[in-house]
């Protein structure tokens, strides 16, 4: 699987996802079998570059190459200026948020809003193009099928795309109207494959191997972008790359090897945060974690009221060690689809 002239070790993509796919985050993915992970969005308003929020999203120390950074916004040169900055500071490709159903963004007419507006969408596009291409740096789209399901334009938009020198197009086979509910489709995503010759990525409810073989089966894609599936389960994609190679199910991990897992997690987290908003932002990560375990919601509730880390590294462990006692490996729980859990932020929800 290439990006261009940048070749990535499987076709397993961790979606982009909001205050949730930081550089630990992504680190932990990479690890755990993913081939390529994309940033948070970074805003494109110059002056927001130098926020904490966005200092954050744009912190790739030690990330394994390719650095990949979504960026949004509606208009062509800031996206562009914003393109040469994240090069700057390291991105080695540029992604553009077309996605995004979230009201806060779509209200500013930013991510999926811009499906609306294919002139402005495309100038974007071009824009930005032609501010990576002196520098070598690719430009991938992020978008849904389109905005509801009378204006399914995914098709158009990405054959636009491709012609503006876009390297990789992904599509969610949800329209903004549909947010995370209802189900993805496929044939959107199946028809903006037959039509381009640049890679095409599926993204929406992939949370199982088999999942992840009929999306494949029914789209033709190139790769698969998984987002919600992830969270609390960063191993899936090891699971999804095995099943796909052998058509066998991995066992489930070692429960000692998940506790480890988490722990280094939430060290890394920390360390970027700071004790006082790691320790917040860390118990989504832990509620995920244990969300279908054996004592998982009460243990949620009484994590939550921690408001330091080493409380919160103390009480996983007494948790995942008591849990390690009864169980060698993780306890299986069915997996909570994304249509299923529209609560949570998708691949492309993104906070402004």
């Amino acid at each position: 699987m290439r990006i261009a002239s940048i070749e990535l070790p499987n076709a397993l993509f961790v979606a982009p996802m909001a205050g949730v796919t930081d550089r630990p985050f992504r680190m932990l993915c990479k690890r755990l079998g993913a081939g390529y992970a994309v940033s948070e969005m970074v805003t494109s308003r110059r002056d927001l570059w130098d926020s904490l929020k966005t200092s954050r999203r744009a912190d790739h120390v030690g990330e394994p190459a390719p650095i990949a950074v979504q960026i949004a916004g509606v208009d062509p040169q800031e996206m562009a200026d914003a393109a040469r900055h994240n090069i700057d500071r390291g991105a080695q490709i540029i992604d553009i948020n077309m996605g995004c159903p979230a009201k806060k963004v779509c209200n500013k007419w930013a991510g999926s809003a811009l499906m609306q507006d294919e002139v402005l969408a495309i100038a974007i596009v071009q824009a930005v193009v032609a501010a990576c291409a002196p520098r070598g740096v690719p430009v991938t789209l992020k978008m849904r099928s389109g905005w509801c399901a009378t204006e399914r334009n995914a098709l158009s938009l990405a054959r636009a795309a491709q012609d503006s020198g876009v390297a990789m197009v992904a599509v969610h086979g949800r329209t903004r109207e549909q947010g995370y509910g209802g189900h993805a489709e496929y044939d959107t995503v199946a028809a903006v494959k037959a039509a381009l010759h640049i890679p095409v990525v599926a993204n929406g409810d992939i949370a199982t191997p088999e999942q992840a073989r009929e999306v494949l089966r029914a789209t033709g894609a190139d790769a698969l972008m998984i987002g919600r599936a992830a969270q609390g389960r960063p191993w899936i994609f090891r699971e999804i790359a095995h099943f796909l190679a052998t058509g066998a199910h991995l066992p489930a991990p070692a429960t000692r090897q998940v506790q480890a897992w988490l722990t280094e997690h939430l060290h890394a987290h920390y360390a970027l945060y700071g004790e006082r908003t790691g320790v917040r932002s860390a118990r989504k990560h832990i509620g995920w974690a244990v969300k279908a375990l054996p004592g998982g919601q009460d243990f949620r509730d009484r994590m939550n009221r921690l408001d330091d880390c080493r409380s919160q590294v103390q009480a996983v462990t007494d948790y995942f060690d008591e849990l390690a006692d009864r169980h060698l490996l993780l306890p299986q729980a069915q997996p909570i689809s994304a249509a299923n859990d529209a609560h949570q932020p998708e691949s492309d929800a993104i906070a402004a």
